[in-house]
């Protein structure tokens, strides 16, 4: 089968979130199946160094002009031929004026007023370019950025002969991001004004692309099975819960798999030891190097350390560990925080540190290696995430022998078994709720299994032997796009 990926970013060329780290690692795994797998992506000014050029400063175009119409004036873009990588075709839309900017979707000062017109364009490339370079039997679309690739099929494209047969499957990977403009973008986009509706496009009198995709494609995807259930409810739905309640038996959630060549501690390079459930010697070292990144020296065995990578937002659940951090200083625990984020959560960890210079420390920043490092080197690690449609940390976590922290909520919950000390069972500690001293009553249960070696030895192996590679998702992204292509005969 022949499967088109569109999305605004994918691993190595373009960056900000998971939704990369799923469109770079996917693939593959699909051609290993026996599928035939292409890659759509802006050619945004990063992705250029990514790109040979056969001819020094000229661009290898599969296309050398595509006409996109707008309202009053049309656009001109190239197809640029990114190559094979894995077995996968990458392709990427050229247009200097839209793409070639400092960031993917906005600066520090906010969104680029013309996203709207940026990924509109990006979406109906896609389309065009395909028709000259392979038609697929499966669209698969990301996020709002490419979600208006089923509506156009289903609505101006929908008597064009070569995609009578090309399903749609749209993957949400965080339905907080929804893509919102105002109501005369339908007509800037060459829509009918019939598609501004409750039921299609409208929300709330502004266009929501991410709500027309969800209406307009054949299946729905998310990134974990709990997630799935979650955002069809009022706390977790962005107000599109109703949409997808009525997709109900369209949507599945397929939990995220992880790459383990660049994540595991018996290859990581950037770890001062190597370890593995065979011999965790080097944990032990890991943990020594990373107290001493922090700043820290001559911490007792007997001290918990717990990490934190995170982007510091309330999301992430940071205001609960703002109302316990008093008290959880009060333990027998060093605290190692990694992060940027929203200028409050900076502040407090900032001040907590320096309240409490002996037990917390925090560097404000994102460093790949010092993230590894955090991985390996604490024994435990924390994600009291107030929603998390899949997360990733704490399944590095598990594979790096550290015990995840976690609210019960979306991957989180999927991810994590809950400890049972008499029966041996479990991989970490969960916590319900919105509910500060439900967080603190999960860390100190963690500190309490951490007294007995014995038992936090085989709490830590349990979780090293939880296999989350890509292979499982893939197999079952498959059994969609079967389904998908069936519907469209």
């Amino acid at each position: 089968m022949h499967i088109v990926f569109a999305a605004s970013e994918c691993v190595p060329f373009a960056k900000t979130g998971g939704l990369a780290d799923v469109v770079g690692a996917l693939p593959p795994e699909l051609v290993k199946l026996g599928h035939e797998v292409t890659v759509y992506l802006p050619l945004y000014a990063g992705v250029k160094a990514h790109i040979k050029a056969p001819i020094e400063g000229e661009w290898p175009y599969a296309v050398r002009s595509i006409t996109v119409p707008f309202e009053y004036y049309n656009r001109f873009v190239g197809i640029v031929d990114g190559g094979r990588r894995g077995g996968v075709q990458y392709y990427f839309v050229d247009c200097p004026e839209f793409f070639d900017r400092p960031g993917l979707y906005g600066t520090k000062d906010g969104d680029y007023p013309n996203n709207w017109e940026r990924f509109g364009l990006f979406c109906r490339a896609v389309l065009e370019a395909t028709k000259i370079l392979g038609v697929p039997q499966v669209f698969h679309v990301h996020d709002w950025q490419a979600a208006l690739i089923p509506v156009y099929l289903r609505t101006i494209y929908s008597l064009d002969p070569m995609f009578q047969h090309s399903g749609t499957l749209l993957t949400v990977h965080n339905a907080g991001y929804q893509g919102w403009f105002p109501p005369n973008t339908t007509e800037r986009l060459l829509l009918p004004w019939d598609l501004f509706t409750m039921d299609k496009v409208e929300q709330f009198d502004v266009f929501n692309f991410l709500k027309g995709g969800l209406v307009f494609s054949d299946m729905l995807t998310t990134v974990s099975r709990k997630y799935a259930e979650e955002i069809q409810t009022a706390e977790f739905g962005e107000k599109l819960e109703g949409t997808l309640h009525a997709r109900a038996a369209d949507l599945v959630g397929i939990l995220n798999g992880v790459d383990y060549t660049q994540w595991d501690p018996a290859t990581d390079g950037n770890l001062a030891a190597h370890f593995g459930p065979d011999d965790l010697a080097g944990k032990q070292q890991c943990r020594v190097d990373l107290l001493h990144a922090f700043g820290f020296e001559k911490v007792a065995e007997k001290t918990a350390v717990i990490g934190i990578v995170s982007r510091f937002a309330a999301q992430k659940g940071f205001d609960f560990v703002a109302q316990i951090a008093d008290k959880l200083v009060e333990r027998d625990v060093v605290v190692v925080a990694l992060g940027t984020g929203e200028p409050v959560f900076e502040r407090f960890f900032r001040d907590w540190a320096f309240r409490n210079e002996s037990q917390v420390a925090v560097q404000i920043r994102y460093d790949e290696a010092l993230a590894h490092k955090v991985e390996a080197g604490s024994d435990m690690f924390l994600m009291p995430s107030r929603y998390e449609p899949c997360g990733l940390n704490q399944i590095y976590s598990l594979k790096y022998g550290t015990v995840p922290v976690v609210r019960a909520t979306g991957g989180l919950d999927d991810t994590i078994e809950e400890w049972n000390p008499k029966l041996g069972t479990g991989t970490g500690f969960k916590f319900e709720g919105l509910n500060a001293w439900g967080l603190l009553d999960a860390i100190d249960r963690a500190l309490g299994a951490f007294k007995d070696k014995k038992s936090w030895k085989k709490l830590m192996l349990n979780g090293m032997a939880r296999d989350y590679e890509w292979a499982q998702p893939a197999r079952e992204y498959a059994r969609v796009y079967d389904q998908v292509a069936k519907r469209r005969g």
